[in-house]
């Protein structure tokens, strides 16, 4: 009863029971992904020794959310989201396994980690919209906000623990196993996707005569997505803010490993305990937002995590010391969320039923499609002038971001 109770306070969106196994089986593959994502990042380095191509391979894994992100919105809002994840997730799985395969004989080359790259981008440009346009037809939307916090706190909870798993594992195994073990994780979440009940709340578009989509339907459905955007001013706002902050702010994945290996001359385990510590910063400021979801979103939460990111970048770039690092990438980590995870609750709940999914699919091109030229500028600059001086770089720009936004605000023209 005692647990109940907490679960009803705290955690509302945990006594839905089909969303308290999805999102275990999403915490297991996320752990997964984070152990081969940082191994994939490392893998590369000791391949090229190349910030700049390590920031390409990242690059590479975001284009197609650049060019996909508004076609895979109208997709989602078309099709059951539950079968579009059951193809996602087994694709995903497929993709490791043969990438475990070619690293543990010895075969992979650099041009196959691009083309690896660049396949895991073009699923996850459908995944991960459809991901977070589920949730409300797992909880409803009166327990949407704590049940986007609480994606949050998985996603970080696996920041956290893939990380140090791949930092062990590519200590003593090597890659291999860290994408073997991410192929395997994706099997518990691909059956719990397979035994979750059909919803009841998904109602496919109107189609032409014939009841096929034409290209026209898809663009004019587009369209439609971007206008919903535009005229909502709040919506507007915040995605032109995830935009800028995402592009700028959050590339961990290509300044924390060049400046482990760099500038504070860690292995593989220290890379990943660094990561780690953003992760125990993000799972506390996913606490943090999960239990403001008795309110509405707050604007002044995302705005004050942003802020607390620039400042924070800017002092990263000062830094000599690990362990002082990682207590600034954990707080980085906790700000971040404060920002991220907010920022998503007020896009969903501005966003009506009809076009979520091409809301999803124009927050996902803003978050995730801009990650390309930020994970070039970020491999330039740290290759160029090293990743302190990037950090510090990266502060300045979005505090001066976030100061004009100040000054139109308080103009009035915001």
């Amino acid at each position: 009863m005692r647990i109940k109770g907490l679960l009803q306070s705290g955690f509302p969106a945990f006594t839905h029971t089909t969303y308290r196994w999805y999102w275990w089986g999403q915490t297991l593959s996320q752990i997964g992904s984070w152990a081969q994502n940082v191994s994939l990042i490392w893998l590369v380095l000791q391949l090229t020794n190349s910030p700049f191509l390590m920031g390409v391979v990242s690059a590479l894994q975001n284009v197609p959310a650049m060019l996909l992100s508004l076609h895979a919105g109208v997709l989602i809002d078309r099709f059951p989201r539950r079968r579009i994840l059951l193809i996602t997730q087994s694709t995903l799985m497929l993709f490791s396994l043969v990438m475990a395969m070619l690293i543990g004989l010895g075969l992979v080359r650099y041009w196959m980690i691009l083309v690896f790259a660049m396949g895991v981008g073009i699923v996850n440009c459908i995944n991960n919209p459809a991901k977070q346009a589920i949730i409300i037809e797992l909880v409803g939307r009166e327990h949407l906000t704590n049940a986007i916090a609480l994606n949050s706190a998985s996603f970080n909870s696996a920041r956290l623990v893939g990380p140090a798993v791949a930092g062990v594992l590519l200590g003593l195994w090597g890659a291999t196993w860290c994408f073997f073990i991410n192929g395997l994780s994706f099997l518990g979440v691909i059956y719990i996707l397979y035994r979750l009940p059909q919803t009841s709340e998904y109602t496919p578009p109107v189609t032409n005569p014939k009841g096929t989509h034409s290209r026209t339907s898809i663009l004019k459905e587009m369209a439609e997505g971007m206008k919903f955007v535009r005229q909502n001013p709040l919506l507007l706002l915040v995605i032109i803010i995830v935009g800028v902050i995402s592009t700028i702010g959050i590339n961990f994945n290509i300044l924390v490993p060049a400046m482990a290996k760099y500038e504070l001359g860690e292995n593989a385990l220290g890379y990943g305990l660094l990561m780690s510590s953003l992760g125990v910063g993000a799972i506390v400021g996913a606490l943090f937002v999960a239990m403001q979801s008795y309110r509405e979103p707050d604007v002044r939460v995302m705005m004050g995590g942003a802020l607390g990111l620039s400042l924070l970048s800017v002092i990263a770039g000062t830094l000599s010391n690990y362990f002082a690092a990682a207590i600034v990438f954990g707080l980085m980590g906790c700000c971040m969320i404060c920002f991220s995870a907010t920022a998503n609750s007020l896009i969903q709940t501005q966003s009506s039923d009809n076009f979520r999914g091409r809301v999803m699919g124009v927050y996902s091109l803003m978050n995730n499609g801009l990650t390309p030229f930020g994970n070039l500028y970020a491999g330039f600059l740290a290759e160029l002038w090293g990743a302190k001086k990037t950090f510090l770089l990266s502060g300045l720009i979005m505090l001066l971001f976030l100061g004009v936004l100040a000054l139109r605000k308080k103009k009035g023209s915001l």
